[in-house]
């Protein structure tokens, strides 16, 4: 490697974004079923209970060290909205992914998709939130071990 292309390395490094992490914030359009289906069907714990001028407008939700916000929405784009389209939650987890299946059925909730051992080397599982959110529930990548 070149001085020039040393210094141009360490330069880009510097100037690229440096996250610790990421919050999704999810519009919904019935706060308390999204609040009671991601909290009794996937297991995630209410962290906090938003409200403004005394009603509850939004929640944070958390599963281990992912956090997710919950927000009412306030229809101003329609009731009949679409919400979900062309997004998906990817979320890795080291819990067994069979086991996850297991106690979100048990709880009433339905998979959209069984775990499935993928090409790369992960094992997932997918589900859609009231609104139409999708989430994926993975084992990793498949380059962890």
């Amino acid at each position: 490697m070149t001085e020039q292309q040393s210094s141009t390395s360490v330069k880009d490094k510097a100037s690229t974004l440096n996250l610790g992490a990421v919050m999704p914030a999810i519009t919904v359009s019935d706060l308390g079923a999204s609040i009671a289906w991601y909290r009794d069907v996937m297991g995630f714990v209410v962290a906090r209970e938003i409200e403004h001028e005394g009603q509850r407008v939004g929640a944070m939700i958390s599963a281990g060290s992912v956090q997710f916000m919950l927000g009412q929405d306030d229809f101003a784009k329609g009731r009949d909205r679409q919400k979900g389209i062309g997004f998906r939650l990817y979320c890795v987890s080291e819990q067994d992914i069979d086991e996850l299946a297991a106690a979100i059925k048990a709880r009433g909730g339905t998979l959209d998709q069984e775990p499935t051992d993928q090409p790369w080397g992960a094992r997932d599982l997918a589900v859609s939130d009231p609104d139409g959110f999708k989430i994926t529930i993975s084992s990793g990548t498949g380059e962890e071990s």
